[in-house]
């Protein structure tokens, strides 16, 4: 078979909902005949057929910062990080409902509230559903919540007050979680994540690339996440910085990071795949092309890291030839 023949048949696999295998996987991400372009395109074919031109733009408000109980090492947000300095309470009802009118305004299709820590009490429980109730009588946007880990009753007090989507990151696979966390384990985010969605919540779960795991590691958390139904994949790439006690790992070239969102994209073709942190630091000038096989981006920063504003990713989007989703709910 020619590789121009092997493009349409991963594309045509990942439309007849067949997961590409891990040699076919490892083809897309490494293999030296795998041409970026055509990739791209294959990519884009799935993608089109479930999304067609349009890019959802989301917002994330970090609506509390710092003093996380986890040992999570890629987090600034740990208490164990040192990062003490930066920290601060949960913000007030109206300052997270003006950031959200904020959001709506700018052309947001979903508004992102992300609370650090290692699972809700009953108080924030109670702030992020009134909050929540008050954003959708108001806005017309979409409603996701990321608070630690979740369990049955408090997941169906979200969904009651108008959250659409929880988010709660795999972020690597079972193998290589241990050597980015041990104050947890992998099955407790599984737990979370299976809780969310039987409640009715969709599932937003993400990845970080990045933080020395393997091919076969990241060929895992693409296959767990078409296991547990992600409707919504966020992939991060790790950004080094100095409130991070991973040491910094190799550099991640744009083609490599095009080429993870083309293999995310075939295994997990319905999904809303996400370019999410380190869009501008890893893929520069390449960004665009990341809207080919991804539909969806963050603007204006990521929790502890800039970002490309509202503006810059308006006009970014729509010159690449692509549209801006509203949400319509």
């Amino acid at each position: 078979m020619d590789n121009y023949s092997k493009y349409s048949d991963l594309s045509l696999k990942s439309l007849d909902d067949c997961p590409i295998d891990a040699q076919e996987f490892k083809w897309v991400i490494e293999g030296k005949d795998a041409e970026l372009l055509p990739l791209l395109q294959a990519a884009y074919r799935v993608r089109h057929h479930y999304f067609g031109n349009g890019v959802r733009i989301h917002v994330l408000n970090n609506a509390q910062n710092g003093n996380c109980c986890e040992n999570c090492l890629y987090c600034s947000q740990s208490v164990h990080s040192g990062n003490k300095d930066e920290a601060y309470p949960v913000k007030s009802r109206e300052e997270i409902l003006l950031e959200a009118k904020d959001a709506a305004e700018s052309g947001a299709y979903r508004y992102c509230m992300v609370f650090s820590g290692s699972a809700p009490d009953d108080k924030l429980i109670e702030h992020i559903t009134d909050v929540s109730e008050k954003i959708r009588d108001l806005y017309n946007i979409s409603i996701c919540v990321s608070a630690g880990f979740l369990t049955r009753q408090n997941a169906s007090k979200l969904k009651a007050s108008g959250v659409g989507r929880y988010n709660h990151n795999l972020n690597t696979s079972f193998s290589h979680y241990k050597n980015i966390c041990t104050s947890h384990d992998y099955s407790k985010r599984l737990e979370t994540v299976n809780t969310a969605r039987e409640a009715g919540l969709e599932v937003c779960s993400g990845v970080i690339i990045g933080m020395g795991e393997s091919l076969s590691d990241i060929f895992s958390m693409a296959g767990e996440l078409r296991k547990v139904r992600a409707s919504s994949v966020p992939v991060n790439f790790y950004i080094p910085g100095k409130n991070k006690r991973l040491p910094d790992m190799k550099e991640l070239t744009p083609e490599y990071c095009l080429r993870v969102l083309c293999a995310f994209r075939l295994m997990l073709p319905s999904c809303e795949l996400r370019i999410a942190a380190g869009r501008e630091y890893h893929l520069r000038g390449m960004q665009a092309m990341s809207l080919f096989p991804a539909n969806s981006l963050f603007a204006k920063g990521y929790l502890t890291a800039g970002g490309d504003g509202m503006e810059e990713t308006r006009k970014m989007i729509q010159d690449a030839g692509f549209l801006i989703d509203r949400f319509e709910g």
